[in-house]
């Protein structure tokens, strides 16, 4: 039975049932929420519970007796006879190895589950297409136990579930390093087993947001303890970077030392000389169907700024001789003055003005360029996409951008990745990864509930959550407070982390239904602690 922990008490207002038990235990015994225990059952059955509450009771009547025994009211005073008092803890009960749910009865025993039996009791022992996504820490001292914890990789990348969303605030939540970890866990298992899994394959697309951090992944980690070492191997991942990397940063058009981007310029030139790396440009010819997605945080419900694009993609008005950035804004300067004729009678004056300033704004940047030049390694970001090949890791640095050409440089990309799958390039369909996965971090940036209905951006996002798994799309999204997320793409993720969160955001509808035990944990988990909801197990 293992070791003898306490006992279950069924009491009159208290009683046991299907889903519930409860049990004494020395007052000293230290257990903490999520442990598993287990108690002998009917027919040399076993029930396995999870605690949720641990409460401590005593022989005192009420907290007056309390404070009368301590000399009413003297803290410094022992008391002649200590109280009688016991830890009070509710399971609920997760599994019976017999299948047998009727309540376990008064007085039977308690103890701790071993490793095999927590596996067993979690639904952890037989899972489908294994795939780590970390390790469980259970009991204390010399009771403590480590049990790797795996995905079924077809409910986390498809084909049976997709997508993935992590929150939890900033820091301490560890949610870009946690995504990391979970992406080198993917390529892994595919090139350990390309031969085995020929006709599936995945390829990854990361947006960089922050810092330099995934400027660097394929770059190894001399900082790993010996217990994290120890770790990585339990779940069978290796501590090897990332393999296939390459990295696209945005053209600045200065010298090497003023190198536009997050990373260190001697890191870039380096990654460049080895053609690691590349500087991604925009030109005219090329991108100006795209110029919807400078709009993606502007409020169009007149349809005025989409029949302007319309109208310039349709090459009205002259701009069909247009042929650079710099002539489109002068051409656009020509519909914004008083009296203009010749444009679409339906769209003001005061319209192509709005336009004119919110396009000039974007195409200051200097990744509007007259031309793009291989031979220093610049590239069109949508070039790139339509040759991502098995196994390749592409790192596109947005975060020096502002937030609306980051929108822009997202679209484009979101958009060449469906390109790509629908079949619109060149390419044959079994030397595309049939699965390509992108990370967005900041996902509030592009799909919260403030965006405009009417972004193309968000559009595509939540086109991605709803129909990406048929089509090898799969998204994996970080942000800090789930409930300002569209509740579109949200709601069809297959798989949740709730990292470390504040008592606000889980007073919120997305934690309705979320047992309190759980919302409370998720309020103070330690660095890197995650509670996962996953929807297949096994």
């Amino acid at each position: 039975m293992g070791k003898i922990i306490g006992k279950v008490a069924a009491t009159e207002k208290a009683p046991t049932t299907i889903d519930i038990f409860y049990f004494w235990t020395d007052k000293k015994r230290i257990l903490n929420p999520f442990d598993v225990v287990k108690v002998a059952h009917i027919d040399n059955s076993i029930t396995f519970g999870v605690i949720e509450e641990i409460s401590h009771i005593t022989d005192s009547a009420s907290y007056l007796s309390n404070f009368i025994s301590s000399d009413f009211g003297d803290v410094n005073v022992t008391p002649n006879m200590h109280r009688i008092g016991m830890n009070f803890i509710k399971a609920k009960v997760v599994c019976n190895d017999k299948s047998i749910y009727t309540p376990v009865l008064d007085g039977s025993k308690v103890s701790l589950a071993n490793s095999n039996e927590v596996l067993l009791a979690l639904g952890l022992d037989k899972i489908d297409n294994p795939m780590p996504c970390g390790y469980l820490d259970m009991y204390r001292d010399e009771d403590k136990i480590t049990l790797p914890v795996h995905f079924n990789s077809q409910f986390l990348i498809g084909p049976e579930g997709a997508h993935l969303n992590i929150s939890g605030i900033s820091g301490l939540a560890a949610k870009t390093s946690y995504t990391m970890f979970l992406l080198k866990a993917i390529q892994d298992k595919y090139l350990e087993q390309k031969e085995l899994l020929k006709d599936d394959s995945t390829a990854f697309v990361i947006f960089n947001v922050k810092g330099r951090d995934l400027l660097a992944i394929d770059e190894p980690n001399d900082s790993l303890s010996e217990d994290e070492k120890q770790k990585y191997k339990m779940l069978g991942i290796n501590t090897e970077p990332f393999n296939n990397v390459k990295y696209y940063y945005p053209y600045s058009g200065q010298t090497k030392s003023n190198t536009f981007s997050n990373a260190r310029n001697n890191d870039i030139e380096a990654q460049i000389d080895t053609n690691k790396a590349f500087r991604y440009k925009y030109v005219f010819d090329d991108d100006k169907a795209n110029l919807d997605l400078m709009f993606s945080n502007i409020e169009d419900s007149s349809g005025t700024m989409e029949a302007i694009i319309n109208f310039i993609i349709t090459e009205q008005g002259g701009f069909g001789e247009v042929g650079s950035w710099t002539q489109f804004i002068n051409k656009v300067s020509e519909f914004t003055s008083a009296g203009r004729k010749g444009g679409d009678k339906d769209i003001s004056v005061m319209s192509w003005r709005k336009f004119k300033r919110i396009i000039s704004k974007s195409l200051s940047h200097t990744i509007f360029s007259k031309r793009i030049v291989p031979e220093k390694n610049e590239i069109r970001l949508r070039e790139s996409i339509k040759n991502i090949k098995k196994n390749d890791v592409h790192v596109i640095d947005i975060a020096k951008l502002d937030q609306d050409t980051q929108a822009f440089v997202f679209g484009d990309v979101i958009r060449s990745i469906y390109d790509l799958k629908l079949g619109q390039e060149d390419r044959d369909d079994i030397d595309i990864p049939s699965k390509i996965i992108v990370f967005i971090d900041e996902l509030n940036k592009y799909a919260s509930k403030d965006i405009p209905k009417n972004s193309p951006v968000l559009r595509q996002i939540i086109d991605i959550s709803e129909r990406g798994r048929s089509l090898g799309i799969i998204l994996f999204s970080v942000e800090q407070f789930k409930s300002a997320i569209h509740d579109r793409v949200k709601g069809n993720c297959a798989t949740h982390a709730y990292g470390r969160t504040n008592a606000i955001e889980i007073s919120k509808f997305d934690y309705k239904f979320i047992p309190p035990v759980y919302k409370n944990m998720m309020t103070r988990h330690n660095h890197c602690e995650y509670i996962i909801e996953h929807k297949k197990v096994a």
